[in-house]
């Protein structure tokens, strides 16, 4: 069963895969065997079931969309008034999510939110909190991981929905998570969005996938190359792949260890990773911008933040300069991470409930070695020239907030691995 709810409420202003910092995690899941052949879509014709509705009096109600039926005008979407687009927001209430929504109404198109009923880190925010969390949206109380039930999500409105903007992420990176949420519950997404009129499709994903060695890297890419088909096989649908290099909150984990006197802990001599970090605001923003920019039809969109490229010593040296302290490093070898994940490996094999242990650890590994950046595929190496750049929020003024305010709304949850 699914509930839906729209708000009465004013516009909020807009503040504006996760990529981690390196650490480990002790969350354990038990492992689940995913069969690529056996997760083709399906038919995208098949007639859904009669929803169950929930209505409450709304002043400023969804559209109906002008073109509901198959042989509508190509993109004619994107002709309308912001205000005549209705446009499906699944992980509307993770880290990214909330901002994209956010955005989204502030610019004027209608939203359907759709959230668990019990939302946030570990579940841990109520219906209440999560429909004063995403005011000014229509929210759906759903469930993207079935199908059926996510259908009746989005039949209830009674209207054709027009754009699907998906920022799912698996929230610890384990095997069985990464293809429940970053390739199944994705692909829900997209089989109910068209299902109920969707032409577009903006997907979320991570520019660590250009390298996959990770379950969840996997799972994201095979999502990705069925969409494209998807638009390959419908001349009337499109998408847009969106790849952002670190998140803010995902640099900012040493921030108030520094501040009470602890060395910056880097790998290596601190110059293995490099990113260009972009703030959730104006990663929302970019991902807004794909809702309507006929030049992010079809495109896989590598994107960062603004300034030059930043490797972990030039992070731990802006910090310290901030703090006015002389630079105090740490640097831990790699080999230590490959001798722990060699052990790990090894103790799979005698135990297999171990092997999200296992990726946890080369999760970290990846994170401590790898850039978030465009890998030239001339030259095989991470390009910052290559990598674009967006908005204006800098590193900088990030980890001078975190000085004065603390990492309260940016916490890593499960998904922090040390």
């Amino acid at each position: 069963m699914s509930l839906c709810f729209s708000l009465n409420v004013s516009t909020l202003n807009s503040p504006k895969y996760q990529s981690h910092k390196a650490h480990f995690s002790s969350q354990f899941i038990n492992q689940i065997q995913v069969n690529p052949l056996s997760h083709s879509l399906p038919s995208l014709t098949s007639n859904s079931s009669l929803p169950f509705k929930f209505s409450v009096k709304r002043i400023n109600p969804i559209r109906a969309s002008t073109a509901t039926s198959v042989e509508a005008t190509q993109f004619s979407f994107r002709n309308k008034n912001p205000k005549d687009i209705n446009i499906a927001v699944v992980g509307s209430t993770g880290y990214i999510g909330k901002f994209v929504v956010k955005e989204l109404i502030n610019r004027g198109f209608n939203v359907i939110a759709v959230a668990r009923e019990k939302s946030g880190i570990k579940g841990k925010n109520s219906k209440e909190e999560t429909l004063n969390q995403l005011q000014g949206a229509n929210v759906c109380f759903s469930d993207v991981t079935k199908l059926e039930t996510l259908e009746k999500s989005l039949n209830g409105f009674g209207v054709s929905v027009d754009v699907v903007v998906s920022c799912l992420a698996s929230r610890t990176g384990g095997v069985k998570d990464s293809w429940k949420i970053d390739y199944e519950a994705t692909k829900n997404s997209l089989v109910a969005g068209k299902k109920n009129g969707a032409k577009h499709f903006v997907l979320l994903s991570a520019i660590c996938v250009q390298k996959p060695l990770l379950e969840f890297q996997r799972a994201k890419l095979k999502f990705e190359a069925e969409l494209m088909r998807e638009a390959e096989m419908d001349s009337g649908f499109t998408y847009s792949i969106v790849r952002p290099t670190a998140f803010f909150k995902s640099l900012g984990g040493q921030v108030e260890l520094v501040k009470d006197g602890k060395p910056y802990v880097m790998f290596g001599d601190g110059n293995l990773c490099a990113c260009k970090p972009i703030s959730e605001e104006d990663l929302a923003s970019f991902i807004a911008d794909c809702v309507l920019s006929e030049d992010k039809i079809n495109q896989i969109l590598p994107i960062g933040g603004p300034g030059k490229a930043l490797t972990p010593l030039e992070q731990g040296e802006i910090l310290f300069r901030l703090l006015g302290k002389k630079p105090n490093f740490l640097k831990v070898p790699i080999g230590i991470m490959d001798f722990a994940i060699g052990v790990l490996d090894f103790l799979v094999k005698i135990f297999p409930s171990m092997e999200d242990a296992a990726e946890f650890g080369k999760i970290g590994r990846y994170y401590a070695a790898e850039s978030m950046l465009v890998l030239d595929p001339d030259t095989g190496a991470y390009s910052a020239e290559r990598t674009p750049s967006y908005g204006e929020d800098t590193l900088e003024e990030f980890f001078e907030k975190v000085l004065r305010e603390g990492m309260a709304g940016q916490e890593l949850g499960e998904q922090a691995i040390f």
